[in-house]
């Protein structure tokens, strides 16, 4: 039987602190927490707890910060977000502080108790044997483009947003640079582990792949011999994918720019397809070739997302001529910071670690929350409002 939850009520309306308590008694299996002496007696305290439940009444704006913290500090706090007027723009400003639910004041007993019945399971372990993994992958046909840049800073943010496991495969098995880029120098590497798929378990895979730093990103890194690269077959690399995608909420894979069997390996079985361009004549070109490919190949246009790099404002080639020769949409935007890339890549960092505050490093974030909670964000969007999915893009990418 599992223990109860510690639930903390975050408010400073009386009322509404008695009806939650109310209902969480009712309901069972959290334990309500109170008389904290101030908001670090608060943090502290679910800080030191495995795993714990924050209710927020968010008519407070004072409130952002501590939540923001607690969010970022500490991965096993569920925190679910209350308001008066669950607006786009509300939905949004939460999730990125770091609530993965929202419900609309005053709170109706039975979407409450549907909300407890899912932080219950998420709490308790019974959520991630029903989780889905989601699995990107990165390309681009042409050299230089920066899709290199564009996979180990997009998974390291996944990891950091969701506080949930992640892997980065690099498969450009001839010219890898993910353990440069991340300053690693990994025991074992991707042709080990295809010689011993019959002993590949979540374990295995947790102890034997590198894992950065103190963050939830597991890196398995290209063959370091060329002759080790030609002895990996397309099957191999299939099944890998199949056994990590049962210890792994993400998989993040950096292909070369060839169209091998390996790679189209690698297309195939993404969930999401980020075909990585800049916004000159060239990529363009080059960029236009791969959405008919892939077309012919039966990926959907849900499936293949366009990904500029290196943006800048004042081009010749503005965003929406780009979008015209495509014929598609582009997905996102990544700014153009020169110094800043530069500086993380000589010192084999990502570029949050460089300078936090910069634009491309902010982009980064925030395109780790849109990839990581999108369905979820949408259909709590589409539930408390009527607003269309591309104002919904739209107020998140501006």
């Amino acid at each position: 039987m599992s223990e109860n939850i510690s639930t903390v009520i975050l408010s400073k309306e009386s009322r509404f602190k008695e009806l939650l308590s109310m209902y969480l008694k009712e309901y069972g299996g959290f334990e309500v927490l109170e008389d904290f002496a101030d908001d670090s007696d608060l943090y502290n305290t679910l800080s030191s707890l495995p795993k714990s439940f924050l209710i927020a009444n968010m008519q407070d704006k004072s409130f952002d910060n501590l939540i923001s913290r607690i969010s970022s500090d500490c991965p096993n706090c569920k925190i679910l977000a209350v308001t008066e007027n669950p607006t786009v723009e509300f939905i949004i400003n939460v999730m990125r502080l770091g609530a993965k639910d929202v419900i609309s004041s005053p709170v109706i007993k039975s979407e409450f108790f549907d909300i407890l019945k899912k932080v219950k399971n998420q709490l308790n372990c019974d959520y991630q044997k029903v989780n889905k993994c989601r699995m990107i992958t990165i390309f681009s046909n042409k050299g230089g483009i920066g899709k290199t840049s564009v996979a180990t800073n997009l998974a390291l943010e996944l990891a950091r947003t969701t506080k949930e496991n992640v892997a980065l495969i690099d498969l450009n098995f001839q010219l890898g640079d993910i353990t440069t880029f991340l300053d690693l120098k990994p025991s074992f590497n991707i042709s080990y582990m295809l010689k011993n798929l019959d002993k590949i378990n979540k374990d295995f895979l947790l102890n034997t792949l590198e894992k950065y730093k103190n963050t939830s990103l597991y890196v398995l890194a290209d063959p370091p011999y060329f002759k080790q690269a030609d002895d990996i077959s397309a099957k191999q690399v299939s099944k890998l994918f199949d056994i990590l995608k049962d210890s792994f909420s993400y998989i993040v894979v950096d292909t070369d720019a060839s169209f091998g069997d390996k790679t189209i390996t690698a297309l195939d079985n993404a969930d999401l397809l980020f075909l990585v361009t800049c916004i000159n004549l060239p990529a363009l070109r080059n960029c236009q070739r791969c959405l008919d490919l892939f077309e012919k190949l039966g990926y959907s246009s849900e499936k293949v997302q366009v990904l500029v790099n290196r943006y800048m404002e004042n081009d010749e080639i503005k965003a929406e001529d780009a979008e015209k020769v495509l014929n598609k949409d582009i997905y996102w935007k990544i700014p153009n910071n020169y110094f800043t890339m530069m500086a993380a890549i000589n010192k084999g960092v990502p570029v949050s670690e460089i300078n936090p505050a910069s634009n491309v490093a902010q982009s980064y974030k925030e395109l780790a929350i849109y990839v990581s909670d999108s369905i979820h964000r949408h259909e709590l969007i589409k539930k408390y409002t009527n607003n269309t999915f591309n104002s919904i893009d739209n107020i998140l990418k501006g």
